[in-house]
């Protein structure tokens, strides 16, 4: 067949071709960049095996290793052949009357076009370029794969309602279904998009060159079987749908609905069913000779049940649901019930009912002292300032957080707040920012603090256990024996230990104390070109290669984060924010941090956010340790029922170990995660109703209580209550146990309806427990208790004058302690200057549901609130009136004057007391002013008397 004609002939022209010159120097430089970020990844790679070898993890970083690259290997293989082998077809489906080129007239100039060979070079490419995009997509899937591989063979002791699946077919099996059904979703697209644009492109090239289609089978033939391909894909994907019913999240509960059951589900097969018949349709179709019409009628089975299936929904939900709702709903909302209570641990929650009483006979301060002298009156933020002062020594040192714990303390176990010194290089002085000092030389924080959480000094400060540098204890037995902080919160650079420069120990009068690396952790540098390689993958390229303080025994401590470290050795994991310290018998310091396994995918679970994430799964499984000195890093775990948990172990059976194996000295500084208290709170506070007609009207929801906070502004709001740690004895129980409190109030009230409680101690680690008050008594809330505060004339009146005077005051955070029969309340008041930011305690609030009292001191409160003795309180115990009425109340050394001889003594007494009250209000001595008030008035009671 002739090219084309033309008359009279032109000369033909090419596509101008690229200069060798040019086109070898692109090469060359496309080498080099390759060359380049290949070097980069392998040394990284290198570097990461190197760092996981030091910590005894390397076989998990090669079996991840193995895992993600087999994965993206064999996706990426799949899409190409796919999606390659279909661009084939489809090319000779189109192409094949075409020649390798043609030729064309522009502007009456004849134009070679090379057809063939572009759509052979493009189809390579595109193919190849589709399936590294997606063998990294999956590849970035690959733990779900591999939990799928290694999923335990139990069921977990769930079916769910509906299909009769086993929980592990929604934790482990659906998610790769998924998966893959996405996959073959995007390959039935691409392959679609790609047949219809190459039957444009032939038919426009045909329309070029003049040319009329010969074979009219081929151009349908291609279009057809991908659109058969399409339809399949889109019927998976409709099969799979009926499970993701389970995971909805309603208006008034979670999971399948009756219109769900009886519609959509049922329908979804159908769907599917009809799906399949268009595809078959569509096959046959390309067999043939095509048209339009039998591509139309594949589609028709599918879309007339969708039509049908929708309209039957809205007719079942409009008018057999609606108008019956809660009678038809009522099974699924107890399937959602039940799950989500299983989902979030609150099926094994205890109930116990609590009297919430308001007498001083109620609260027993006799029988609760333990509870009582462990109430933290210490807020951690105050306490925090407080030691940035006191404790700091140099500016480049800080203290990131407190950390609230339990220690037996000359045979006693207190609750108390330690605090670690960290070394921030950030804070060092400008003229001392440099590579030696930073990565040689200022390496690690030093000690710690320890003081009770109600231990004050006469000036308002703490009393310190731990303290100073090098570390002083004022207790026999507790001592710090390994100080330095290596790996910590803010120990967010890499450093090099073991060099020829002694490293900054602490400061010591006029010299400072230095030491040297004695541990193990950390990566050898090694030789030159092994130090060559990290230098080049951290970024010291310039610096450590060619230093003299650097040897092949120097070992980098990179990742010293504790936070970023742990994520590094188990991404897979969702971990509580706050680490906490904990000093162990021998005197070490280590790291423990709450991790958790989480889902999205539990049948008939409500999902609740988390970060940025929603879930609906969530325990406590995995406790870490990470060693402060040496940086080693211990996987316990806690909770080998979880499934999850469980399926993580098979996949690295080197990184696990049992709670058994804990230390026994860390193994009691074990307590029950804020995190999840917090969300099994948000939780329960709607789930604890299990009556599906009382939780479908939201009858008795809950919500935590809330609390007085400082904007940023220094404006007060409500905010919700944090949970507090409590060293107490609880209702019904013998010992005293370390717990975590969260009270409860009915949703918009601010009445008190009750507490959860996460037990942290021995046999009870892990256990849970809710008390409730009775719903006929009316329990004053946080914000209630802050109003009477905040309504107390005198009380408010002194707060005023405080802030008037150069100063601020401070409010603590409002406790709630259960004592007894009855709760307590116990806030501490500070008092700040504008000019130092250290606080100092000046008051103490106590209260009971119809009392409240204040104090210097907790002694000087108790006994306001509770009376002279607390042994037996009947006698002295203050009146009801003095009772509300802070400034009658305040506390005292002693609980009454001593009464006067005759009528000039009582006199002279009452005249001394108003001069003492005066004098002591205008020092801004509020406390001891109470008490002369509290004196004056009797005073004048027995003058009264011995008037009539």
């Amino acid at each position: 067949m002739p090219e084309s004609i033309n008359w009279p002939p032109q000369p033909r022209r090419d596509w101008p071709q690229q200069p060798k010159r040019r086109r070898r120097i692109l090469i060359i430089l496309a080498v080099l960049i390759g060359i380049i970020f290949g070097c980069r990844i392998a040394f990284s790679y290198y570097v990461d095996a190197l760092w996981f070898g030091s910590l005894g993890y390397r076989d998990v970083f090669w079996k991840t290793q193995g895992f993600q690259w087999t994965v993206f290997a064999l996706f990426a293989v799949a899409t190409f052949l796919i999606l390659y082998g279909s661009f084939v077809a489809l090319k000779r489906a189109y192409f094949i009357e075409l020649q390798s080129s043609q030729t064309i007239f522009i502007g009456g100039q004849p134009v070679k076009l090379p057809v063939e060979p572009v759509v052979r070079v493009l189809t390579l490419v595109i193919s190849f370029a589709i399936a590294v995009g997606a063998g990294a997509v999956m590849m970035a899937e690959w733990l779900t794969f591999a939990l799928y591989w290694h999923a335990p063979h139990a069921a977990g002791g769930t079916a769910d309602p509906i299909f009769g699946k086993p929980l592990n077919f929604y934790l482990f099996t659906l998610p790769v279904w998924q998966l893959i059904s996405g996959w073959f979703m995007t390959l039935a697209v691409i392959t679609f998009a790609v047949a219809v644009l190459l039957m444009l492109i032939n038919g426009g090239t045909r329309a070029l060159v003049g040319r009329r289609d010969s074979n009219p089978l081929s151009p349908w033939r291609g279009l057809s079987i991908t659109f058969a391909f399409l339809l399949l894909a889109l019927a998976l994907r409709a099969y799979i749908s009926r499970f993701e019913h389970l995971f909805d999240d309603h208006t008034v509960f979670a999971g399948v609905t009756y219109t769900d059951a009886h519609v959509w589900i049922p329908g979804m097969l159908a769907i599917c069913v009809g799906l399949i018949i268009g595809a078959v349709i569509a096959a046959v179709n390309s067999m043939r000779v095509g048209r339009v019409r039998w591509l139309v009628a594949a589609i028709l089975p599918a879309a007339v049940c969708y039509l049908f299936i929708q309209s039957y929904g809205w007719y079942v939900s409009s008018f057999i649901v609606k108008p019956n709702e809660l009678v038809r709903e009522q099974p699924y909302i107890s399937h959602n019930i039940e799950l989500t209570r299983q989902a979030f641990g609150l099926n094994q929650i205890v109930q116990h009912e609590f009297p919430a009483e308001t007498t001083i006979e109620a609260a027993d301060p006799a029988n609760n002292q333990p509870t009582l002298q462990n109430i933290r009156l210490w807020d951690w933020h105050a306490l925090q300032d407080t030691l940035r002062q006191i404790q700091e020594i140099r500016t480049y040192y800080d203290f990131p957080d407190i950390d609230i714990d339990r220690y037996e303390i000359d045979g006693t176990v207190r609750q108390v707040m330690l605090a670690t010194r960290e070394l921030s290089v950030e804070k060092l002085p400008e003229s001392s920012r440099n590579w030696i000092n930073e990565k040689l030389i200022y390496t690690h924080g030093y000690g710690i603090t320890m003081n009770p959480v109600n231990g004050f000094t006469p000036e308002g400060l703490p009393t310190l256990m731990l303290s100073n540098m090098p570390v002083q204890s004022t207790v026999r037995g507790l001592n710090v024996t390994r100080p330095e902080i290596y790996f910590g919160e803010l120990t967010n650079t890499d450093v090099y230990v073991n060099t020829r420069q002694q490293e900054f120990n602490y400061p010591q009068g006029q010299t400072n104390s230095l030491t040297s690396y004695q541990g193990n952790g950390g990566i050898v540098l090694g030789g030159f070109l092994r130090r060559l390689i990290i230098a080049f993958d951290r970024g010291d390229l310039a610096k450590l290669p060619f230093s003299d303080d650097v040897n092949k025994d120097s070992r980098l401590l990179m990742r010293r984060n504790v936070r970023e470290r742990i994520s590094e050795l188990a991404p897979f994991l969702t971990y509580d924010a706050d680490p906490y310290i904990v000093v162990s018998n021998d005197g070490r310091l280590s790291w423990i941090m709450d991790a958790f396994t989480t889902s999205d995918s539990f049948p008939y679970s409500s999902h609740y956010r988390l970060d940025q994430n929603l879930i609906n799964y969530m325990r406590n499984s995995v406790k870490v340790v990470v060693d402060a000195y040496d940086g080693t890093t211990t996987f316990y775990v806690f909770d080998p029922e979880d499934p999850i948990i469980a399926a993580y172990r098979r996949v690295f059976p080197s990184l696990f170990k049992d709670a058994k194996e804990m230390p026994p000295e860390l193994r009691k500084h074990i307590r029950y995660p804020e995190l999840l208290l917090k969300l099994q709170a948000s939780v329960y506070g709607l789930y604890h109703m299990t009556d599906p007609a009382v939780f479908y009207n939201r009858e008795d929801l809950w919500t935590v209580a809330s609390e007085v906070g400082m904007d940023p502004t220094g404006a007060q709001t409500s905010q919700p209550m944090e949970p507090n740690f409590v060293l107490m004895r609880l209702p019904g129980e013998s010992g005293m146990e370390f717990v975590e409190i969260l009270p409860f109030t009915p949703a918009n009230r601010n009445n008190l309806i009750g507490w959860i409680a996460g037990r942290s101690d021995g046999p009870n680690y892990g256990a849970s427990v809710v008390y409730n008050f009775p719903k006929t008594k009316l329990v004053d809330g946080p914000l209630q208790i802050e109003a009477r505060i905040d309504q107390n004339a005198q009380l408010s009146g002194q707060l005023t004058l405080w802030n008037q005077q150069g100063s601020h005051v401070r409010r603590g955070p409002l406790l709630v302690i259960p004592s007894g029969r009855a709760l307590l309340y116990a806030e501490p008041i500070y008092l700040q200057a504008e000019r130092s930011p250290m606080p100092e305690l000046r008051l103490v609030v106590l209260a009971l549901q119809d009392r409240l009292a204040y104090g210097p001191t907790f002694e000087s409160a108790m006994t306001a609130l509770f009376g002279g003795g607390i042994s037996s309180m009947s006698p002295a115990a203050p009146s009801t009136e003095s009772a509300r009425n802070p400034a009658a109340s305040g506390s005292t050394q002693s609980a009454s004057p001593q009464p006067a001889a005759d009528l000039n003594g009582l006199i002279s007494q009452a005249a001394k007391d108003l001069a003492d009250y005066q004098r002591l209000t205008a020092e801004g001595k509020l406390g001891e002013a109470g008490q002369k008030l509290e004196q004056l008035k009797r005073a004048l009671e027995k003058l009264n008397a011995r008037q009539r």
